[in-house]
C-alpha cells in the first residue's frame, strides 16, 4: 500500500476562496439552451418554458455564476436580435457553431432563469464582429436604472428594474484563427482597454475580464498574454484561461496526470501577469478567470457527422466515464491550490454541451463529473490553507513527473469545519494517508465521502443513472488530533470534519 502525507499549518494560508471559483457555462450551442435549460410546451417545464428538473440539479450543485451567452458564438451576437416581443426576433445563422439561431431565448430570458437558479450573470460582449459601442449599449441596457434610449428600451420589454450585471467578459479566444473577427495581440489589446474603459465611463463598479490564450498549444501563448496586457492592464480586472483535456490515446495513467499541465499553465500565466505589473510599476495585481475547463474529447468524432444549418442539434455531448470524473476532481483540487490568483472558474458547460447535467424529453440525470463538481462547490468555501502533499511520484508521458496523490484542504471557519479533497490516482492502490490535525482543536469527523468505481469506463445514463454515485467510507480514523485514512485505488475523497 502507497503511503503519504498531508501537512497543513492554520496559520499558513494560500487565500480565501471565491465562490465564483465554482462557476459554470451556457452558451448557445446545441442543446445546452433549448432542451437544456430551456423547453417550452414540455411537461418538465414551468411557465416560462425552463426545465425545472434541471433547474433543481443546478441548484443542487450552487452554482454562484454562469457566463453567457458564448464562446464562440458571441463573436457573432447582436443582443439585440435576443430581445423584445419572441414573434419580432429574427433566426439566423451561427457561423461559429453551423447551425440556425432562433433568437426565441435570450438575454432576458437568461436574467430570469438565473435568479431561479441562484446564479449571477458573466456576460460576455462580441469584440468580435462588433466593438466598444455596442458593449457600452449592451452594459445601458442591462445596468442603468432608466431615462436612457437602451435602459428604456429594457422597460418596454418589461424589465423595470436593471439586470445589474457585475462581470463582463471582453469578448472570447479572439487568439483563435476560428473565431469571427479573430485579431492580433496587440490589436485585442488595444480594443479591450478601450472597451473595458468606456464600459466602466459608464457604470465604474463593474469588473471586466481580458482574453488570454484559448489553449495552452497555442503558438502564441505567453506572448500573446504579455502584449495583450501590454496594452490593457490599466482597464482590465482579470485575464482568462481556456484549456480541455482528453484521453485520446486511452492511457488513463497519463490522462490523470492532465492536472499537472493544468497547474503549469495556471502558474506560467500568474508570471507573465506579474512580468507586465514589475514592467510598468503597477499597483494592481492582475488576477485569473479559468473562464473555460472540462475534459472534452468524446464527442469529436460523432460532431464531424452532423447536418449544418439546423436547430439545437446533439453536439459536444460528451457522455463522461468515471476515469473523466476522476480527472474533474484534480482539476478543482488545482483550482483550489491557486485560490490566491485563480478568482473565477467556469466548467464548460452546464447542462448537455460538455456537461455534468444531461436531458431528454423525460428527464435530467447527473454525469459523473456531476459529483466532484458538487462537492467542491458546496464543501469548498472558506479559506485554502497551504497544503503541502508527501505523496509518491510517476513519470507520466505528456506531463512529466505527476503525484499520485492530488489534495487540498479548506478552513472554513464561519461553520467552524475543515474540509480535505483527495484524490488517489494509483489504478491498482489503496494509498494510507496521514495529517497532524491538533491545531483544529476540537475537531470530530463529520464524514468520507467516496467516488470509485471498478470500471474507469462506467457512466451514468437516463436508464441507470446512479451507476456511478457516492459512497460513504468508515476508513479514516481521528486520535488524538492525528488523521489517519485509507484511500482507495482510483478515487475521489471528501473528508469532512467539523467542531
Amino acid at each position: 500500500m502507497k503511503k503519504a502525507e498531508i501537512i497543513i499549518d492554520k496559520y499558513f494560508l494560500t487565500g480565501k476562496v471565491d465562490k465564483r471559483i465554482f462557476g459554470s457555462f451556457i452558451e448557445h450551442l446545441g442543446r445546452a439552451v433549448y432542451e437544456g435549460i430551456y423547453q417550452e410546451g414540455s411537461a418538465l417545464s414551468d411557465e416560462q418554458g425552463f426545465r425545472k428538473d434541471t433547474l433543481d440539479l443546478v441548484k443542487e450543485l450552487q452554482v454562484p455564476i454562469v457566463r453567457y451567452p458564448g464562446g464562440n458564438f458571441v463573436s457573432g451576437y447582436h443582443w439585440e436580435d435576443s430581445v423584445g416581443p419572441k414573434d419580432k426576433r429574427p433566426a439566423k445563422p451561427d457561423l461559429a457553431w453551423g447551425v440556425i439561431e432562433t433568437n426565441e431565448f435570450g438575454l432576458n430570458e437568461f436574467a430570469d432563469w438565473s435568479k431561479k437558479a441562484g446564479s449571477d450573470i458573466m456576460m460576455a460582449v462580441n469584440l468580435g464582429t462588433r466593438g466598444p459601442e455596442d458593449a457600452k449599449n449592451v452594459l445601458e441596457y442591462c445596468n442603468f436604472k432608466g431615462g436612457t434610449y437602451y435602459s428604456d428600451l429594457r422597460k418596454s420589454h418589461g424589465y423595470k428594474d436593471p439586470h445589474n450585471i457585475k462581470l463582463w467578459c471582453l469578448g472570447n479566444e479572439m487568439d483563435g484563427p476560428w473565431q469571427m473577427g479573430h485579431k492580433t495581440a496587440s490589436e485585442y489589446g488595444r480594443i479591450a482597454a478601450e472597451t473595458s474603459r468606456l464600459m466602466k465611463f459608464m457604470d465604474p463598479t463593474i469588473e471586466t475580464v481580458a482574453c488570454g490564450s484559448s489553449n495552452l498549444t497555442m503558438p502564441t501563448f505567453g506572448s500573446w498574454e504579455y502584449t495583450v496586457l501590454d496594452e490593457c492592464y490599466d482597464e482590465v480586472d482579470y485575464l482568462s484561461l481556456h484549456q480541455y483535456y482528453g484521453n485520446y490515446a486511452n492511457d488513463t495513467v497519463d490522462f490523470l496526470a492532465s492536472s499537472k499541465g493544468m497547474d503549469d499553465f495556471i502558474s506560467g500565466v500568474v508570471a507573465t501577469c506579474d512580468a507586465v505589473k514589475a514592467k510598468k510599476h503597477g499597483k494592481k495585481q492582475i488576477n485569473l478567470s479559468f473562464d473555460e475547463w472540462n475534459v472534452w474529447y468524446h464527442s469529436n468524432e460523432q460532431d464531424q457527422k452532423l447536418e449544418k444549418w439546423v436547430r439545437a442539434p446533439h453536439q459536444l455531448e460528451d457522455v463522461y466515464n468515471f476515469e473523466d470524473a476522476l480527472l474533474v476532481g484534480s482539476m478543482l483540487i488545482t483550482l483550489l491550490r491557486h485560490a490566491d490568483r485563480v478568482k473565477i472558474a467556469c466548467l464548460a458547460q452546464l447542462v448537455n454541451v460538455i456537461a455534468p447535467i444531461m436531458t431528454s424529453d423525460t428527464g435530467a440525470w447527473r454525469q459523473t463529473i456531476f459529483y466532484p463538481y458538487m462537492h467542491a462547490s458546496v464543501y469548498g468555501r472558506g479559506t485554502v490553507l497551504n497544503t503541502q502533499v508527501l505523496t509518491p511520484v510517476y513519470e507520466s508521458k505528456t506531463y512529466g513527473e505527476a503525484p499520485y496523490l492530488d489534495s487540498v484542504c479548506i478552513w472554513d471557519e464561519e461553520n467552524d469545519a475543515l474540509t480535505i479533497f483527495a484524490v488517489n490516482k494509483s489504478l491498482d492502490e489503496d494509498m494510507e494517508v496521514s495529517c497532524d490535525l491538533r491545531q483544529f482543536e476540537g475537531c470530530r469527523l463529520a464524514e468520507h465521502i467516496v467516488l470509485t468505481n471498478d470500471d474507469m469506463k462506467a457512466v451514468n445514463t437516463e436508464a441507470d443513472p446512479n451507476h456511478v454515485a457516492p459512497t460513504h467510507s468508515d476508513a479514516t480514523k481521528l486520535e488524538n488530533g492525528k488523521m489517519h485514512t485509507v484511500l482507495g485505488k482510483h478515487s475521489w475523497n471528501v473528508i469532512r470534519l467539523t467542531k
